[in-house]
């Protein structure tokens, strides 16, 4: 996002700025103000008497405040400014924004602010395509506002900027102010955000999931979730004061109730966290807080919530990225995994559609709100075009019982569940082989790849060489073990169906087989990263292995070869494992899925050493990922660039990452829990610490675990 950017968000919006707090005219970065997929503000700029103002100090203070101090432009060292202002930000459903105007001259002065702003109303994807848009803008000026609005046919976005008494024209606001000695002069602005009138209507699109969404504001009838209605216009938040959000180092343990303020609320209810890392603490509350901000309500209701992916490309709703973080948070907040799950299943697939790669039975990748979504153009309305989040779903829906006892849930999900399986089976196995692959059949704007490797040349022979279509990448194929021995486990103690369950075991063990002849590179030592089109191994070597413990598919006289390969220079970057390899021709340590260091991959692995019980290696990874926390403001970024970290002692995060990012939050709670040991038990919580070099306590009280609150301490 760059160093002197502030960024706020809460939800689903988001502003970012410069370190003035303008913004300033740029179709093709993500800065602005963005609600629900597209940009309602483009242009919000603040000049004094025609000039720029000069920023002295300026910072986010919480996850949706920002507050910058602000001088008046001299022109000279040798003349002191007279003036100063402060912009105090709010970002909630709008934006609220704070002026203060202090003189500090000797003599009354007269001075004139201008806040010039403009909305382009550009689609997420336009901005990151650079796409021209196609409908009509327009502009109202009012007594006490200015209205900036688009329309495209029946699609309309609105944004109402509030500013009482002032010189209004389409473009500005203009405040011309008489200021005593020492006088202070304060106007609130409200910013707020519509989504267009309740009756218009959508074009029709290619099976709009049967009406499961709600054809304006794309949202899940809320009677789907025991929900309400969502508002169809969002209105910017109240001024909170000064000191009235939660502190950047705030845990469970340390945040008061703020009726302004729910993040402060949802946090009360986290464990609290014992240890004497300082630097353990504070990436511990960061983590928490981000996840906190990064949540939505898809139901319009405040009781249900989940994660949107990241900022600023992927505040929305991912299957595979909301599955993984419900996995990671699952002993800290499990009401996560409990939103998701009903969430995912309510958009469930029922029928085969090309253009949104969907056939029955299979859980979503994507779901937007967006104008190029709404009219068809692009396949978000939602998405299936991942072949990994269906076994996650399944995966998520077993490790969310066991830790929570929510039985209802999983006899609830139940046909839903039996769906997916069904799509692991039948849909997500296109040529009947035993393996889940996958090819979109939309290949003007479809994903190539589907995997969580998802960039279009992340599939790789070693010498760079694209795989050919479809690929069966290897997690997949522990993603699928996996969801077939948890659903078994589901059919056998809550569903009471015992012949599934069966059934579900002996396909897990032959697929287990099978996976060992087809996938193992015996003159190599590992697991071959995919099989192409023609069946044949894609030999490179990858973090994919370490997401083959995670899931069990590796039997136990290949662990020690496939772990040396983890934990060995090539993959190991000091910062954690590698996507790919170093000394593979496609190895790049600056490309996105081949050769950087992912935080949340690393957490997977980590986890999945401890499943074999190589808990020092596991320990291994969670110290270099803590290792890297102070140098990245205790927020780890979605990836970090692979460079091996004796070549440099800062690690580089990678240009374009996300942050915050809920994976990479959520493996800061997946590492808590695996360097502990922590595993859930009928009656409490199970423990088997390893922790890492240089941490000598560790432990968390008011675990949440079926029912009850535990304590577990190393």
């Amino acid at each position: 996002m760059g160093p002197r950017q502030l960024t706020i968000l809460r939800g689903r919006t988001f502003m970012v700025s410069d370190g003035r707090g303008n913004v300033e005219v740029n179709p093709a970065q993500p800065s602005g103000l963005f609600y629900r997929d597209m940009r309602h503000l483009s242009r919000w700029e603040l000049r004094f008497n025609g000039r720029p103002l000069i920023a002295l100090a300026g910072d986010v203070v919480a996850h949706d405040e920002a507050v910058v101090f602000l001088e008046e432009p001299t022109g000279t060292v040798y003349r002191n400014p007279t003036v100063s202002v402060v912009r105090r930000r709010w970002v909630g459903d709008g934006v609220t924004e704070r002026l203060e105007v202090t003189s500090h001259d000797v003599a009354p002065l007269s001075v004139q602010l201008d806040l010039l702003f403009d909305a382009d109303f550009a689609d997420v994807f336009e901005v990151k395509d650079r796409l021209a848009k196609s409908g009509r803008m327009y502009r109202q000026v009012g007594a006490d506002h200015v209205l900036l609005g688009y329309r495209r046919d029946g699609f309309v976005r609105e944004t109402r900027i509030s500013a009482g008494e002032a010189y209004y024209t389409q473009e500005s606001a203009s405040f011309r102010l008489r200021l005593e000695p020492g006088e202070c002069w304060r106007r609130d602005i409200r910013i707020t955000v519509g989504t267009g009138p309740g009756d218009a209507q959508a074009p029709d699109l290619p099976d709009r999931n049967s009406g499961r969404l709600d054809p304006i504001t794309g949202e899940i009838p809320g009677e789907m979730l025991g929900g309400q209605a969502p508002r169809p216009v969002a209105q910017p938040p109240a001024p909170r004061r000064p000191g009235n959000h939660p502190a950047p180092a705030g845990g469970g343990q340390d945040v008061q109730a703020d009726p302004f303020e729910p993040v402060a609320a949802w946090l009360q209810g986290t464990p609290r966290l014992d240890t004497d890392s300082d630097d353990l603490m504070r990436l511990y509350r960061h983590s928490l807080i981000d996840l906190a901000a990064l949540r939505f309500h898809p139901d319009g209701a405040d009781t249900a919530a989940l994660p949107a992916a990241g900022l600023p490309w992927f505040m929305a709703l991912f299957g595979r990225d909301s599955l993984i973080v419900s996995y990671q948070a699952l002993p800290f907040v499990p009401e996560l995994a409990r939103t998701t799950l009903h969430t995912l299943a309510a958009l469930q697939a029922h029928t085969r559609d090309d253009f949104r790669d969907a056939e029955p039975g299979k859980i979503l990748h994507e779901l937007r709100h967006g104008e190029l979504t709404y009219f068809g153009q692009r396949p978000q309305s939602p998405y299936y075009g991942s072949a990994d989040a269906t076994p996650l779903f399944l995966v998520v829906l077993d490790e969310y019982e066991r830790w929570s006892g929510d039985t209802a849930t999983v006899r609830n999900l139940e046909t839903v569940a039996r769906k997916a399986m069904r799509w692991v089976e039948v849909y997500g196995d296109t040529d009947r082989d035993g393996f889940v692959e996958y090819a979109t059949r939309n290949p003007v704007t479809g994903l190539v790849n589907q995997c969580w490797k998802d960039s279009w040349n992340s599939i790789v022979h070693p010498d760079g060489t694209l795989a050919a279509l479809p690929r069966a990448t290897c997690e997949l194929q522990g993603y699928a073990y996996d969801a077939r021995r948890r659903v078994a486990r589901l059919a056998r103690e809550v569903w009471h169906d015992p012949t599934y369950a069966q059934r579900l075991d002996r396909d897990a063990d032959r697929l287990r087989d099978r996976f060992q002849e087809a996938f193992w590179l015996p003159d190599r030592g590992f697991y071959a990263l995919a099989l192409d089109g023609r069946k044949r191994p894609v030999p490179t070597l990858t973090s994919n292995l370490g997401h083959l413990l995670w899931s069990g598919i590796v039997p136990d006289e290949r662990v020690d070869d496939v772990v040396s390969h983890l934990m060995g220079e090539p993959l190991f970057s000091g910062w954690g494992v590698r996507t790919l390899a170093a000394g593979q021709p496609a190895y790049n340590p600056i490309e996105y899925h081949n050769g950087s260091v992912w935080p949340h991959d690393n957490s997977l692995i980590a986890a999945g050493l401890a499943r074999y019980g190589r808990r020092a290696e596991a320990a291994r990874i969670a110290r270099a990922v803590l290792d890297s926390a102070p140098h990245v403001g205790y927020r780890l970024p979605e990836a970090l660039v692979g460079i091996p970290r004796a070549s440099s002692d800062l690690p580089v995060p990678y240009p374009s990452a996300c942050s915050p990012q809920a994976w990479a939050s959520g493996a800061t709670l997946l590492f808590i829990r695996t360097v502990l040991g922590l595993e859930p038990t009928a009656d409490g919580v199970r423990l088997d610490p390893r922790l890492p070099d240089g941490l000598s306590r560790l432990g968390l009280s008011g675990i949440p675990v079926r029912g009850t609150r535990c304590d577990a301490a190393a």
